[in-house]
């Protein structure tokens, strides 16, 4: 016997849904959500399982299907974001790739920012032409270039706000209007800016899609991603792709990822201040050749992002004078931030993205897209920003 704890959700707060959001009890009335490690279910007999697998009756057949723990935290991130439905992944690049690939097909044409982290880049620009989807790449953060980029056969529009890991910023609504009027759905991947600075859905976008593995688990434990949109989309283009390619979340992982979205709030809260008072720091430094980050007023978007974002978010990208050299000279020096390629942690991370997450891309494609061979990526922890700084100033020389 499984119980419903969610009665009053349409009143409650969205704190409130963080901690509780979703939560199912069993008949032990346990306080912590339950873990249903359990690849298959029974039946009182032929006639119930004949009427769950026709979706007659509820409940679940088959964890690569559905599974509780997993159900649970699809419902609490549908809460937050405020979508009416969605559906965990094993990764967040499943969740992209399901996301494009559950509604295309072979003669479709898609628009895509060229600013995209590099796995999402591969998808769009090399992989879904092999199954004869066409793709047309843009700046961004240039509008004319959406409006000329859209067709009568564009399906998809597919972006990330701020983008990896260049922090670019673009105007979801406009892009959203743009796709709207040719009959195309946009994708947001809004992993960076997470549900709670960025409220895309809101916005006019169709779709978003998050790797969880970052901020919603946000201490580096496990993988996990998820796609939110309507009701019919999921029903009707999702659900039937998820069920027959498997790209399911371990009913394990729902369950870190459930005790990770109980202190996303406090912790992004805390880690976008932190982020704040760091980049503030290395632009005045007057070290760095060049320092990225949406909540300063030298962000080439910040109008834009005080507009569509709440805060500046928990990642930043400077360049370092002396190109890679000087970049892996600052990388060695430092002691208390780790060097990784993951993002959204607890725990401060870097990374130079030129010879990690975009390293496939020619050094000309590198050079559009302004990954320099200096370039940094930092994601701010929850450290006392004055020891984050500390590390940077001695790693600098300073």
């Amino acid at each position: 016997m499984v119980q419903n704890t969610n009665c009053n959700k349409k009143k409650w707060r969205r704190a409130t849904h963080l901690v509780r959001g979703g939560t199912e009890r069993s008949n032990y009335g346990e306080t912590s959500e339950a873990l249903f490690l359990t690849s298959g279910y029974v039946y009182d007999g032929p006639s119930e399982a004949e009427a769950r697998f026709k979706g007659e009756a509820p409940g679940f057949v088959y964890s690569r299907f559905g599974n509780p723990t997993v159900a649970m935290f699809e419902q609490r991130l549908a809460l937050l974001e405020g979508a009416e439905a969605c559906k965990a992944t094993s990764t967040g690049m499943a969740a992209v790739f399901a996301a494009l690939m559950c509604q295309l097909q072979a003669g479709d044409h898609v628009v895509a920012s060229r600013a995209l982290f590099g796995s999402c880049l591969y998808i769009v620009s090399e992989l879904l032409p092999r199954y004869g989807i066409e793709t047309t790449l843009v700046d961004g953060t240039d509008l004319a270039q959406w409006r000329a980029a859209f067709r009568s056969d564009t399906r998809c529009a597919f972006l990330e706000s701020p983008s990896n890991p260049t922090l670019e910023v673009i105007d979801v609504r406009v892009v959203a209007e743009m796709a709207r009027q040719c009959g195309a759905r946009l994708i947001v991947d809004n992993v960076f800016a997470t549900p709670l600075l960025q409220p895309v859905l809101e916005m006019g976008a169709d779709i978003v899609v998050y790797s969880a593995t970052k901020h919603i688990d946000g201490q580096g434990r496990c993988l996990g991603g998820a796609i939110l949109s309507n009701q019919d989309f999921v029903d009707d283009k999702l659900l039937p792709f998820l069920r027959h390619t498997g790209p399911s979340l371990s009913p394990f992982n729902a369950w870190v990822l459930l005790k990770g979205l109980e202190t996303l709030e406090l912790r992004v809260e805390r880690m976008c201040d932190n982020a704040l008072n760091v980049a503030t720091f290395l632009e005045k430094s007057g070290v760095m050749a060049k320092v990225l980050y949406p909540g300063l007023e030298s962000h080439p978007q910040h109008a834009l992002v005080q507009s569509q974002m709440s805060a500046g978010g928990t990642i930043i990208s400077f360049e370092t004078p002396g190109g890679k050299v000087a970049a892996f000279q600052l990388l060695e020096r430092l002691k208390l931030i780790d060097i990784s390629n993951n993002l959204g942690d607890s725990k401060s991370l870097i990374t130079h993205p030129a010879t990690t997450t975009h390293q496939r891309l020619q050094a000309e494609e590198r050079t559009v897209l302004g990954i320099s061979d200096g370039l940094l990526r930092l994601s701010v922890g929850l450290e006392d920003p004055e020891d984050i700084k500390d590390d940077l100033s001695q790693a600098m020389g300073r």
